[in-house]
């Protein structure tokens, strides 16, 4: 037994239902996960989708750390830093600023962690595809319901969040 409870959320459901993984027999071929998300044509609110640019877009991040979590990446699958084009480096890390900035317009954080887990040592739950978590941070955004309960506790739906976000970002 992990320790780790469960926190049941039906309305989850229909977001997972409408993702298909590469590489497991769906239509999806061989693309990445969030090759799929990008290019599934779902409404960006259902697939909250914060910004779309030439060769890198923003997600909500499905399983957050704090509210606000976003991932930055190319639009293409590449898994490593060195595998970017010039044009999808210098993208990936405008938006990762950009990114930045609208949680500081739209969420106003005490602080912004911004990260990459590259490699499964390194804690990449999505190898082959890298992006670059932007997280908003308060003081007493952790508390000891995770480490008591093993459960996180996000105050605001991921919709509304994603809303807030896209209010902000710039056009």
């Amino acid at each position: 037994m992990s320790g780790l409870e469960h926190l049941w959320a039906g309305w989850r459901q229909s977001y997972v239902e409408g993702l298909a993984v590469g590489g497991s027999g769906g239509d999806s071929g061989d693309l990445s996960l969030f090759e799929s998300i990008e290019q599934s044509g779902a409404p960006d609110d259902e697939s909250f989708i914060v910004a779309r640019g030439d060769t890198c877009f923003v997600l909500m991040n499905a399983y957050p750390y704090s509210s606000g979590h976003m991932l930055v990446l190319p639009r293409r699958a590449v898994a490593s830093l060195g595998d970017l084009t010039v044009e999808e480096h210098d993208e990936l890390w405008a938006t990762v600023r950009t990114a930045v900035t609208a949680l500081e317009e739209g969420l106003s954080p005490q602080g912004v962690n911004v990260g990459l887990n590259l490699g499964r040592a390194a804690g990449a739950g999505i190898e082959g595809h890298l992006h670059v978590h932007v997280l908003p941070r308060w003081t007493g955004d952790t508390n000891f319901t995770t480490t008591a309960a093993g459960t996180r506790v996000l105050p605001e739906a991921l919709g509304e969040t994603w809303r807030r976000l896209r209010d902000v970002w710039p056009s």
